[in-house]
């Protein structure tokens, strides 16, 4: 006789669960599961974090030492910073960013929400001088010019003497020179639709000239947002922004240009040199890419749809150009699996190819531009390069998918030597390494974990991977006292029955075997990246942990499409986001309700956000059948209305007809299930019009939706009313409960009646 199931908590008790597994409450009841390593400039030092969320303490390690000291701890640091900026700090949301810590002081400087702050040994806070110039400034490398960008225009100045020229003078609001576009966060923080941006100038190391580029926004269509609510005002304001879609036909341009700066002061005359590099259209509102590179200017440039990379340099003088360095890859280039990287000390350019159908790593040298020495071979993918030895005899380097007797998702780090022997292995330990590599090259620190192994935190040497100081490990023993269920990976097969898929199981606390449950898919099939969490402190921080507590199994699962299994696994996402993944979903829910009864395959919800909310939308407007309840937000729900990069790195630039296939409005009237749209009224990643539109085309195809905008939210929706929203809808819609009444909200202040 089957095992009598237990009742199920008070939904307000579930409720009450899902709160404390997400957030600050959940890390505060994990020790050391992130200790956020990272290395001092110098490489002498690593800085880290003990304890949990809220009471961590910073502490330093010296390497040459091997002692470790403590600096402080989260509440005072908070505590001081609140006393000098004059507003309240949570300990718990503190997020230190860039931290340096100079030995000889006992000083910690860092980094929070823009501003640089320094704590000295003596426990008081204060501002931090900013550093000399860096050459990438408005200001040369020895500090005696600037450049000033005025009227869309560019002037050198002589900083001692003031004396001032004009470097052009025909630049407009349309085409300005060394300015980039405004992004949407710095157009509502400034409340115009011209705020102040850094002058895009790249100074040479001897300070005598610049590059710089010439942006043309010349009949591109340009975006327009509201925000109904902007704090502090009565009224919506609204603005016009530039934002390179995936569906335009003209994109924005940018044309690069080397001035002589120090003739020109000397002269009053400017003498602008246009670079013999093809104009090239922005994918995203981001600087193009210019850079010094021994006296010539190298730049790397993306033909539209990802077709070509390309690595130029150029002679200042005269402007002409060469490529010392090309990438095509049928059908296209993946930049999210491919790179090319400047390495001036092997003599050529590092490049992480999928020419062989792998992402491997060779070099390429200028007089074979086309070509390229492999180091690296094998059906397996680099995924990063951390560093380069200054003798340019060793590279060190992230790879997945070499070891088999590990999960292929798991990163290790290795050390290659130039001449094609075989790499070294410098994480022997079948687990996923997150790795960052020293300044010098000398060491690395390893956090190192599973799905089901704690996170241990090490420092290694990197010529050997000899371990040569333990940090932290880390420990969950509050969490489980809780009730909490562990993360269970599964590994099952795609909708061909023989690809090996790999996802992600969470249950609810106190999970009881003999009830049944629905199940609900956490998405996101954008094979720009993968899903399933592969380290035990995402894994046990995920978000399906906390949507599970309301009584529900929540899966991840990475399918074809996704990245780091190969060109060949990745492919079926080429101009086919809108199929690519959902029968492998289904494949893998069905293989885990044939291992655990317990799932109940009558009630299938999804829920994802941003390119996973168009995946959510997708799965129950195309498989109705199956999926019954969904929960989209911020979704790119018609892939033209993105911006470029994201959609073209893996449809490429195709015409009208693929786009539309690829749209979820073209498939709305498909809805049979519940559908609730999320989105913030002022995404600055993807446009609130994507689901607008997509709530048009249901309502226009007279199928049923349900809508909410969050007002002043980016793209960023996570918010208590969010994930009240979410939890309710699969509450109601899926588990056919009643959510728990909303708290009522407390009295509202007497307010002056507000003029007409």
């Amino acid at each position: 006789m089957a095992p009598e199931a237990s009742p199920p908590e008070p939904i307000a008790a579930r409720y009450a669960k899902a709160d404390l597994y997400q957030g600050p409450r959940l890390a505060s009841l994990i020790v050391n599961g992130d200790v956020a390593a990272t290395f001092t400039a110098d490489g002498s030092s690593v800085i880290y974090y003990l304890g949990h969320a809220g009471w961590r303490e910073v502490m330093v390690l010296d390497l040459a030492s091997g002692q470790a000291r403590r600096i402080a701890d989260e509440m005072q640091i908070a505590g001081l910073l609140a006393h000098a900026a004059g507003r309240e700090l949570d300990p718990a949301r503190l997020v230190m960013d860039d931290p340096e810590y100079v030995a000889a002081t006992g000083a910690l400087s860092f980094t929070l929400e823009d501003t640089r702050w320094t704590l000295t040994r003596e426990g008081t806070v204060t501002k931090a001088a900013r550093g000399a110039p860096d050459g990438e400034s408005a200001v040369s490398p020895d500090g005696r010019f600037e450049i000033v960008a005025r009227d869309f225009n560019l002037f050198a100045r002589d900083r001692r003497t003031r004396r001032e020229v004009a470097l052009t003078s025909d630049g407009t609001r349309e085409q300005p020179y060394g300015r980039g576009i405004p992004q949407l966060a710095d157009i509502l923080k400034a409340g115009t639709e011209e705020p102040a941006m850094p002058v895009s100038v790249r100074w040479s190391p001897d300070s005598r000239y610049v590059a710089t580029w010439r942006l043309d926004t010349r009949g591109v269509p340009r975006l327009s947002m509201t925000q109904e609510n902007p704090p502090g005002s009565f009224y919506p304001r609204s603005f016009s922004y530039l934002y390179p879609l995936a569906g335009s036909d003209k994109l924005p341009q940018g044309t690069r240009y080397t001035v002589d700066v120090e003739r020109a002061l000397k002269t009053r005359r400017a003498a602008l040199v246009q670079l013999r590099i093809p104009s090239e259209s922005l994918l995203y509102p981001a600087d193009i890419d210019l850079s010094w590179s021994k006296g010539r200017v190298r730049a790397q440039w993306t033909a539209r749809g990802y077709k070509e990379l390309a690595v130029y340099e150029a002679d200042p003088i005269t402007g002409q150009a060469v490529v010392t360095a090309r990438e095509r890859v049928e059908p296209l280039v993946t930049v999210t699996s491919s790179f090319l990287r400047p390495a001036p000390v092997l003599g050529g350019e590092l490049d992480v190819s999928e020419r062989s159908g792998w992402a491997q790593l060779y070099l390429v040298r200028p007089d074979d531009p086309d070509g390229g020495i492999p180091l690296t071979r094998g059906a397996w993918e680099v995924t990063d390069i951390a560093h380069v030895d200054e003798g340019g005899r060793t590279v060190l380097l992230s790879g997945v998918g070499r070891e088999r007797d590990r999960n292929p998702y798991f990163q290790a780090l290795y050390r290659i030597a130039l001449d094609g022997s075989q790499p070294v292995l410098l994480t022997p330990e079948p687990l996923d390494h997150d790795t960052t590599v020293s300044p010098d090259g000398k060491w690395f620190v390893d956090a190192m974990s599973s799905p089901t192994v704690p996170t241990r935190t090490v420092i290694r040497s990197a010529s050997d991977g000899r371990i040569v100081a333990e940090l932290a490990r880390a420990d969950d023993s509050a969490l489980r006292a809780t009730g909490f269920t562990p993360p269970e990976p599964f590994r099952g097969l795609a909708a061909d029955g023989k690809t090996p898929l790999y996802g992600m199981i969470w249950r609810p606390a106190n999970f009881d075997p003999a009830r049944r449950y629905p199940i609900i898919d956490n998405v996101y099939t954008g094979p720009t990246t993968t899903n399933v969490p592969t380290g035990w402190n995402r894994t046990v921080t995920a978000g399906g942990g906390s949507v599970a507590q309301i009584g529900a199994i929540v899966v991840s699962i990475d399918g074809r499409g996704t990245s780091r299994r190969g060109q060949q696994f990745r492919l079926p996402a080429y101009q086919n986001l809108g199929e690519v993944g959902l029968d492998d979903h289904i494949a893998m829910i069905r293989q885990i309700a044939a291992r655990y009864p317990y799932v109940d395959l009558d009630r299938v919800g999804v829920y994802g956000g941003s390119a996973g909310g168009y995946d959510a939308a997708r799965f129950v407007l195309r498989r109705p059948a199956f999926f019954k309840v969904a929960v989209a937000s911020s979704g790119n729900h018609d892939l033209r209305l993105d911006k470029a990069w994201w959609p073209e790195v893996s449809m490429g630039n195709p015409d009208a007809a693929v786009w539309e296939r690829n749209s979820n409005m073209s498939v709305a009237r498909n809805l049979t299930g519940k559908l609730l749209l999320i989105h913030g009224d002022i995404d600055d990643n993807v446009p609130v019009t994507e689901s607008m539109r997509l709530a048009n085309a249901l309502i226009t195809a007279g199928r049923d939706v349900d809508l909410v905008i969050l007002p002043n939210t980016t793209h960023r929706v996570a918010q208590p009313f969010f994930f009240r929203k979410l939890r309710d809808y699969f509450t109601v819609n899926l588990l056919g409960e009643k959510p728990p009444a909303l708290p009522l909200p407390a009295p509202a202040p007497v307010a002056s009646p507000v003029a007409p």
